[in-house]
């Protein structure tokens, strides 16, 4: 198969990417949220949400579903989030 794509990558842009430079979503994740720290991570509407925030947040999130509730490794949980990024920053 052709790759006509490729001609429109900018010249810093690898054609392919190392699949073992990851060891698991959660390791990408905390490389990019160590990396981008101060760049938003996610915005819409005229909210932003920072890597930093995303990675305080997330680990407070964690943090109550082990310590509150009580929850282990394994464990399944089900979210039912709004879909406005202004929404979840009302509690930052």
């Amino acid at each position: 198969m052709e790759r006509v794509w490729l001609s429109h990558y900018p010249a810093d842009i690898p054609a392919t990417v190392n699949v073992n430079e990851f060891a698991s979503l959660k390791d990408v994740l905390q490389r990019s949220c160590r990396r981008f720290s101060k760049l938003p991570a996610y915005t819409n509407m005229g909210a932003a949400l920072t890597y930093e925030d995303l990675d305080r947040e997330s680990r407070a999130f964690a943090a109550y579903l082990q310590k509150s509730l009580g929850l282990h490794t394994g464990d399944r949980v089900a979210l039912m989030m709004p879909n406005l990024l202004q929404l979840s920053l009302i509690h930052i």
